[in-house]
């Protein structure tokens, strides 16, 4: 899809919305909204559709440009932007803040917001007014959760509250220290069981969408299976509706690369050859042409004032 500049008033046609191999980027993000009803027609219809991480208004303004229907702004936050090890540490009002700026660079794409550890699982009440905050103060057009089966009646509830909820299943980072590490989920027969109850139940909860992380292409296979809702993959295999993966990997801004997720542009050794080339320039003095000047008239009476001839 190219970018274009935004035109309100008229529908996506079916050339916009039909790349021609097939896949799907969802409804031009600077013609039309991208909402959940928008994701379920591309799931019928079998059209696959793209999502990323973001974290800012400005990386959002190009991925709308560029067509990406659905943005994350995940608690990867924690790591990419804070410099911590795992995802544990996000704050809340920190996180709350970032997908309303998310939402102002890119107000067509679908913003999904991550509700980071301990803000949802200390009690119902305090998780749905926290799931509010993202909807209200974070302009969130959904919230994810990371999630097992005995989170349905969570997810139920704030299904009732009007809550839109992204059940995140399969490999869940934010029980990363219970585990050893980030490890993927579903590799024996009674986990891959556990996680196919686990999908069942928040299908039954009301969750608006799946996300699964990090599971074999069999277990993926089962959940799209029974799902009538979007299941977005982060390395689950290509049998997902979509695909999501941190933008930071396909930068090549990582210093570990999954294998799902491998880089596409070396933003990495472009931004060290650039502040190499800036030091340079600094000691060479090659700053540019100054812009900013005095009037020779002005010039003459500052110097007067402070006594130079």
């Amino acid at each position: 899809m190219q970018p274009r500049s935004p035109q309100q008033g008229r529908p996506a046609s079916e050339a916009e919305t039909k790349p021609a191999d097939g896949g799907w980027a969802g409804p031009d993000p600077t013609v039309a909204p991208v909402t959940v009803r928008s994701l379920q027609r591309a799931m019928r219809e079998r059209r696959n559709f793209a999502a990323l991480t973001c974290y800012d208004a400005t990386t959002a303004r190009w991925f709308e440009r560029a067509g990406v229907p659905v943005l994350l702004v995940g608690d990867t936050a924690a790591e990419v932007i804070l410099g911590h090890p795992n995802t544990l540490h996000a704050p809340l009002d920190f996180l709350v803040t970032l997908p309303a700026a998310v939402k102002r660079g890119a107000p067509r794409c679908l913003v999904m917001a991550d509700m980071p550890f301990m803000s949802y699982q200390a009690g119902e009440d305090e998780a749905v007014k926290n799931a509010g905050r993202f909807m209200t103060e974070g302009h969130a057009d959904v919230v994810k959760l990371e999630v097992d089966a005995s989170f349905a009646p969570l997810v139920a509830k704030m299904s009732r509250a009007g809550v839109p909820v992204v059940a995140h299943i399969g490999s869940r980072p934010q029980h990363a220290k219970q585990v050893g590490g980030y490890v993927a989920a579903g590799k024996t027969a009674d986990e891959a069981l556990r996680i196919i109850a686990d999908a069942d139940a928040m299908l039954a909860a009301g969750a608006t969408m799946l996300l699964v992380e990090a599971t074999p292409v069999e277990v993926t296979e089962e959940i799209v299976r029974r799902a009538r809702i979007p299941v977005i993959g982060c390395g689950a295999g290509p049998v997902c509706h979509g695909q999501v993966v941190v933008t930071h990997d396909l930068l090549g801004l990582s210093e570990r690369q999954p294998p799902f997720a491998l880089p596409i542009v070396s933003l990495g050794k472009a931004l060290g050859d650039m502040a190499d080339t800036w030091k340079d320039r600094v000691r060479t003095g090659a700053l540019g042409e100054h812009p900013y000047a005095l009037s020779d008239e002005q010039r003459a009476e500052f110097f007067r004032r402070i006594g130079r001839s």
